[in-house]
């Protein structure tokens, strides 16, 4: 008589990966199991144990502190903007004010200098300088032709359409802000018309991050087509 052997229940242990994929399943387990929400305790920072419940405020505290910093982030990129677009629209007003090819460049120039807080610019305009003599705009202002060796080091930015930002090269460096050239960290270079048709103003600034590749050119752009078109009145 042959007997039939009684199968063993084996209870698998349940994974970590099986618990999280249901409590992920069932967001409202703990909703109906309070008395285990409030009995379970994890690690704190500081070597103690809290509550799941209190876990999960500070969790929640965490995200709100890091959302409060990005709204703050957006406020202040909002109000530098505010301050932006007031500046353009002031030089707007100047270069409508101004009558001649003269006032036009100190115009750009004490914009620059005092509205946009530049430490050093140069505009670089192209043209025969003896077209340009009864024009006197000190370090700021440089006449040069559009094929002098000078240019050969812009040849890459002079060929684009969008204004360039970072740092640049000793021979435009030393070019563009002459005695100055060893102060400049970064700059940026602000196209004047299609392709650099009239010429380009350069921006230099100390600090080596204050212009670099990766920032918004909206901003010069803008700054860049009101000069240009300015200028083109004369």
């Amino acid at each position: 008589m042959s007997t039939q052997r009684k199968t063993e229940f084996v209870e698998e242990e349940l994974s970590e990966q099986s618990v999280h994929n249901y409590l992920a399943a069932h967001p409202d387990f703990f909703e109906s199991h309070s008395n285990l929400l409030s009995s379970l305790h994890l690690p704190h920072a500081s070597g103690g144990a809290v509550s799941l419940v209190e876990r999960q405020i500070s969790v929640l505290r965490q995200k709100d502190l890091k959302l409060e910093r990005q709204l703050k982030e957006l406020i202040e990129v909002a109000r530098a903007n505010d301050i932006l677009a007031a500046k353009i629209h002031e030089l707007t007003l100047q270069l409508l004010a101004a009558g001649d090819l003269h006032k036009t460049i100190a115009a750009i120039e004490e914009a620059m200098r005092s509205g946009f807080g530049a430490d050093h610019a140069v505009l670089v305009l192209f043209g025969s300088p003896e077209a340009f003599e009864d024009v006197d705009a000190g370090r700021f202002f440089r006449v040069v032709k559009k094929d002098d060796e000078a240019l050969k080091p812009f040849g890459t930015f002079l060929g684009g359409t969008s204004a360039r930002c970072g740092k640049i090269r000793d021979s435009q460096r030393e070019f563009l802000f002459q005695n100055d050239a060893e102060d400049i960290g970064s700059a940026a270079l602000v196209p004047l018309g299609e392709g650099a048709e009239i010429g380009f103003l350069a921006v230099g600034s100390v600090d080596s991050d204050r212009f670099h590749p990766g920032m918004s050119i909206d901003f010069l752009t803008r700054l860049g087509d009101l000069v240009a078109g300015s200028l083109k009145r004369f």
